[in-house]
């Protein structure tokens, strides 16, 4: 089976993309932005919180060696699915809590874990499911962020750490070996 990829949006892209570079079966990240209305935005103006756009990553993977549902599983655990328009100290809505599926079989099983995590933890689950629209990558500057620039960032050194660490805790299964 060939490569396949997932649009997730969990705050801000250079947290949610560290993530998911340590995950077995995942070829690729690229950072960007999705569900707005303006062409082309730059970061400054998806920061502004007026083009409508997430801040999001895109996740090439090999579906024999991780699957979607694992990456859900991977996503709903690195980041607060309860923060309506947040995380942390990301504020609005650029900093939502979505999923941009690229089939009819992604949307039926992110309805589901969603379905599930509402029965878990009581209605709590603000993570919305989003047409897949157009998909602007970043600028070059924020690929592979915490690689270059993240481990000299004192926001990045606060927040992706312990989403790392909960990665590898709970998902040591799905690690690449040099993770």
């Amino acid at each position: 089976m060939s490569e396949q990829q997932a649009i997730l949006a969990g705050g801000c892209f250079w947290c949610t993309e560290a993530v998911f570079l340590d995950v077995a079966g995942v070829s690729g990240v690229e950072s960007g932005y999705i569900g707005g209305d303006t062409v082309n935005p730059t970061y400054k103006q998806v920061c502004g919180g007026n083009t409508g756009h997430a801040e999001a990553i895109r996740v090439t993977f090999d579906p024999e060696v991780v699957g979607y549902g694992d990456l859900l599983d991977i996503f709903f655990a690195t980041h607060d699915p309860t923060q309506l328009n947040r995380q942390g100290n990301d504020i609005g809505t650029q900093y939502r809590s979505a999923i941009f599926p690229l089939s009819d079989e992604q949307e039926q099983e992110a309805r589901a874990k969603i379905a599930s995590l509402n029965e878990e933890q009581g209605g709590r689950i603000v993570t919305t499911i989003e047409p897949a629209s157009t998909w602007y990558p970043a600028e070059d500057y924020h690929q592979n962020y915490w690689e270059t620039e993240g481990q000299r960032n004192p926001y990045c050194m606060a927040v992706i750490p312990p989403k790392l660490n909960k990665l590898r805790k709970s998902f040591q299964n799905r690690l690449k070996a040099d993770a």
